[in-house]
């Protein structure tokens, strides 16, 4: 296993330096110049220079990433160019808030998906099956700024049930309203993931059901809940470990919109204010950010494999045996 974990280690590096290239060349490619925001008429040239010199943006694209990427390995992201802090603090001051409403929309995600994804397998081209089928293409295809602001309108603005921005209220410091503030944000980040799995879960159910330990199961007078829970349910879940591990980044950059709309204090208000400002250090830590949840994402879906498959176990074993 620690032959395993290294190898994967060391197969990171390069994909975070692929990444990271082509994520600065097409930052620093796009129109415009930040240095345009920093600009007085009465500045002279020289001043504009040092400007450019100062904010790092001076040199060719080439010079300007080697000069990021010295700096990285030193342990230094470098500082906003807006509000001229450092990055990483900024970042991980706001990790948490993020951290908080992924977690709760993924596990929300697999809470739904699991049950209703196995029912509808269960209830094939039933109205049960119709029904759930129904609601998973709409969850897939609703945008998620419009569902945010319907459910503002409704449970915030006229039920009155649930606030529509921030995750505290004013002078409050309690748990339940911290709940109450993520309730609204992680069920519109959940719904395309929970959509998504139920789709995979119905599907792999059927051809499932149709496998002959399953047959071999129910002529034994196995109950059907049994055959569900212990065997069916362990051989639906390999394909959707590999999406969750696939769509942790996408909830990271799903949280930028939902962020911005119930105005959560997490990466995404942070995001959206670098990408509209051309903070170009901001934006590079925050794609870096995210490429490594993605590869970590993976990596932990190849160890749950195991877990949830003791076949994988056995044949990497063999494998490192041979």
């Amino acid at each position: 296993m620690k032959k395993y974990v290294v190898k994967r280690i060391v197969q990171m590096v390069p994909v975070l330096i692929l990444v990271s290239i082509f994520s600065f060349m097409i930052i620093h490619l796009a129109p415009g110049d930040p240095l345009n925001m920093y600009i007085r008429q009465d500045m002279t040239q020289q001043e504009i220079d040092d400007l450019r010199e100062d904010l790092g943006l001076d040199g060719t694209v080439v010079e300007q990433y080697f000069a990021w990427l010295r700096e990285i390995c030193r342990g230094n992201f470098g500082n906003s160019v807006i509000n001229h802090q450092p990055v990483a603090a900024q970042i991980f001051e706001k990790l948490p808030a993020t951290i908080l409403l992924m977690g709760t929309a993924f596990l929300l995600s697999l809470l739904g998906s699991i049950p209703l994804g196995l029912w509808s397998g269960m209830k094939k081209n039933k109205l049960a099956d119709q029904v759930v089928s129904v609601l998973s293409y709409i969850g897939i295809s609703i945008p998620s700024f419009w569902l945010a602001l319907m459910l503002i309108i409704v449970f915030a603005l006229n039920l009155h049930l649930l606030p529509s921005n921030g995750m505290r209220t004013v002078g409050s410091d309690s748990v339940i309203d911290v709940l109450q503030h993520l309730i609204l944000p992680s069920i519109v980040l959940s719904v395309g993931n929970m959509a998504v799995f139920t789709r995979y879960i119905r599907s792999n159910t059927i051809s499932q059901l149709e496998e002959e330990y399953v047959l071999t199961a129910k002529a034994k007078g196995v109950p059907r809940r049994k055959i569900m829970t212990g065997h069916v349910l362990k051989n639906c879940l390999l394909p959707v470990i590999t999406l969750a591990g696939m769509n942790l980044a996408s909830l990271v950059t799903g949280s930028f919109i939902i962020e911005s709309v119930f105005g959560w204090p997490g990466m995404g208000t942070l995001g959206m204010s670098a990408i509209n400002s051309r903070d170009y250090p901001m934006i590079m830590g925050f794609t870096m950010l995210s490429c490594v949840i993605l590869i970590i994402g993976n990596f932990l879906a190849d160890l749950l494999y195991g877990v949830a498959d003791p076949r994988i176990k056995q044949e990497v074993k063999r494998h490192r045996e041979s």
